[in-house]
């Protein structure tokens, strides 16, 4: 069974920073899309980042480029996304993805491999 894990969210003042986390298994984790994405209330779920794991390559969209870094450390099969100067437009659940064909493939339905999702609230 795969699974995707995240954790790190919370709430800070406009400004602030998180860290998110996402930890998978029940996958081989290598060469694989690891993805962000986010989702306002009332909202479309909306790509944020990605990154290839093992790879090098990294993308953003540009309402985050910028601000957020993603990363990863693979001996524990864990992405990150470092979300700085966060602005109150950045509230929303915050979803861990995966398995895309390309990894810039910005679609929720292109990902078969989703977290739980984990709630970041910026107040102003």
């Amino acid at each position: 069974q795969v699974q995707l894990v995240e954790s790190g969210g919370g709430s800070v003042q406009a400004g602030g920073s998180l860290r998110l986390s996402c930890t998978a298994s029940g996958f081989t984790y290598s060469r694989k899309c690891m993805a962000w994405f986010r989702q306002a209330p009332g909202k479309e779920r909306d790509w944020v980042s990605a990154i290839v794991t093992g790879g090098v390559s990294t993308y953003y969209d540009d309402s985050v480029k910028g601000r957020f870094t993603i990363s990863q450390d693979n001996t524990k099969n864990t992405v990150y996304l470092q979300m700085n100067s966060l602005t109150p437009e950045d509230t929303a659940v915050y979803y861990c993805a995966s398995g895309a064909k390309v990894c810039n493939y910005k679609r929720a339905v292109d990902f078969p491999y989703w977290g739980q999702g984990t709630q970041v609230t910026v107040s102003s």
